[in-house]
């Protein structure tokens, strides 16, 4: 462990002894700046690494195309979003749909992948293990609300108007997971 017993400051004729000797260890508040710094660099870090092993969001562009809500051919589009506020409880749970990874799902995020059409299973894995089976349709839309409350985990399924308007109002796209995909520091 460090010890920091001496700090010395010019021109602080209270730093010095009596006869203007050694110097005095120097307690209060420079110490407790110092240990404030240094805390505040450990907090710095650890936001800056669970910053590295998050979903990466989309550019302006991909999340202004997902907005415009096109289906595509051949295919079920799913829009999954989490439009609860930011919170002390950052809980982002990661996303499976039928096994495979989607990415780990903020407040104020979404999600738009492609599925084929029949059943499909969309499954969180943090602190609660909550799922939801979708029936998708071929060129239809389908949207599904996420809120995680206390750790918990909770899917609803929502009408394509109710899912564009919140979409739109809370969400910013992140980028789904490709194969292979390292989930720290690429």
């Amino acid at each position: 462990m460090w010890r920091v017993l001496l700090i010395v400051l010019p021109g602080d004729q209270r730093s010095r002894g009596a006869r203007g000797g050694r110097p005095q260890r120097v307690a209060g508040a420079a110490m407790a700046a110092l240990i404030a710094m240094i805390r505040g660099g450990v907090v710095l870090a650890i936001f800056a690494l669970a910053g590295c092993a998050s979903t990466p969001q989309a550019t302006p562009g991909r999340d202004a195309e997902a907005k415009r809500f096109l289906p595509v051919a051949g295919e079920a589009t799913i829009y999954l979003y989490r439009p609860d506020f930011p919170t002390f409880d950052q809980n982002s749970p990661a996303i499976h749909v039928d096994d495979r990874l989607i990415g780990a799902m903020l407040p104020g995020t979404f999600f738009r992948f492609p599925a084929g059409p029949g059943t499909h299973v969309i499954r969180s894995h943090g602190q609660d293990a909550g799922d939801l089976k979708i029936e998708a349709r071929t060129c239809e839309l389908h949207f599904v609300s996420l809120t995680v409350i206390g750790g918990q985990s909770r899917y609803t399924p929502v009408s394509a108007e109710a899912g564009k308007r919140e979409i739109v109002r809370c969400c910013a796209l992140m980028e789904n997971w490709k194969e292979g995909q390292r989930t720290l520091l690429r």
